[in-house]
């Protein structure tokens, strides 16, 4: 049976840098806990607002592709298929555009003219959910390749959540913790066991969909200010990505052990959360996690690039060598959760 794999990446982010304290120093009443140390988040990239040079979703995106692109064996066109998977979608400016899709826009601008091209909106788990679909498409013959491509100017909420909060305890605080970026990716079919993405699934668990109000704690730091009541409710969140790969794994005869990640990745929502999600992973699947990788520190939560941020970062500084076997999960509202495991030995930045 045939894989794809990671062929190149690529990302963009905005020079502008926003710190945590600037932030919660522009709000009206400060909140009664500290974000910075509950969240992990010391600073964020801010999109251009300068009319001149405005860096709305599209901008980021294109900036991401072109990026990719230079460093890819493939020119735009011939690209088979063009994936946005953008949560934001903002062009012109401040103009929000459902049609024509963001993918045939950007196909059209960077000259993929025979792609394919249409756009999925899954939350934070967009990119991962493009990677989902593209590879279907791969290992079925449908298409040689493609590119995933989000751009996500979000940091709006931002601001709105700084003019409307007026006390301590709010549900816009997660709004805070956002950044704006461009990623993309290009996959096309694995020719060896050296890079190759192994497997992919993605799952939905509608009935913890209240659990995505994203409000800080201090009970829970970084995974959510739920009363004690959801407590458990909370816990079984976010026992669904361990409980569905060790079944997936149970199915091949396998178990997670087996495995050998030498990384994980989480979707960047916290600093705390992760230990808090890998402890759980660790009980339920009976064995360490391995160590992860992580840029909340720096980026904040990007939301559907946050994975592929991480990684094109990582691989920048030269921290995952050639040959490493990664795990990536996501996490969305819906709730939305999965893994994608893959090695790595050849993609450059």
């Amino acid at each position: 049976m045939s894989h794809s794999r990671f062929e190149s990446i690529g990302a963009y982010l905005p020079s502008k840098i926003v710190t945590t304290e600037e932030l919660i120093g522009r709000l009206k009443v400060p909140p009664s806990f500290d974000l910075e140390r509950i969240t992990g988040i010391k600073e964020r990239r801010v999109h251009d607002t300068r009319p001149e040079s405005y860096e709305d979703s599209f901008a980021l995106a294109i900036k991401a592709a072109e990026d990719c692109l230079s460093r890819s064996r493939y020119s735009a066109g011939d690209l088979d298929v063009i994936i946005s998977s953008s949560i934001t979608r903002s062009k012109h400016g401040t103009r929000v555009y459902m049609e024509p899709s963001f993918a045939s826009s950007i196909a059209k601008h960077v000259g993929a003219r025979k792609a394919i091209t249409f756009d999925i909106s899954n939350a934070c788990a967009g990119m991962l959910s493009g990677t989902y679909i593209l590879d279907r498409m791969i290992r079925a013959g449908i298409v040689r390749n493609g590119m995933v491509v989000s751009g996500e100017a979000i940091t709006p909420i931002s601001e709105t959540a700084v003019n409307e909060i007026s006390e301590k305890y709010d549900l816009q605080f997660a709004s805070l913790s956002v950044g704006d970026s461009g990623c993309a990716l290009v996959l096309d079919e694995a020719v060896d066991d050296a890079d190759k993405i192994h497997y992919i699934e993605m799952t939905t668990a509608s009935e913890h969909s209240h659990l995505c109000l994203g409000m800080p704690s201090g009970r829970t730091p970084g995974v959510a200010l739920y009363t004690d009541n959801r407590k458990m409710h909370n816990e079984a969140r976010f026992m669904l990505w361990p409980n569905t790969q060790g079944s997936y794994l149970e199915k091949q005869g396998k178990t997670f052990a087996d495995e050998q990640f030498d990384y994980i990745i989480h979707h960047q929502f916290g600093a705390a959360a992760v230990p808090y999600a890998n402890a759980i992973a660790a009980r339920e699947l009976g064995t360490p996690m391995p160590p992860d990788l992580n840029v909340i520190h720096k980026y904040g939560n990007t939301s559907t690039t946050s994975h592929f941020i991480v990684l094109h970062d990582q691989l920048s500084d030269q921290n995952i060598p050639a040959g490493s076997k990664l795990l990536m999960i996501p996490a969305a509202s819906g709730v939305v959760t999965g893994f994608l495991s893959t090695t790595i030995s050849s993609l450059k930045v």
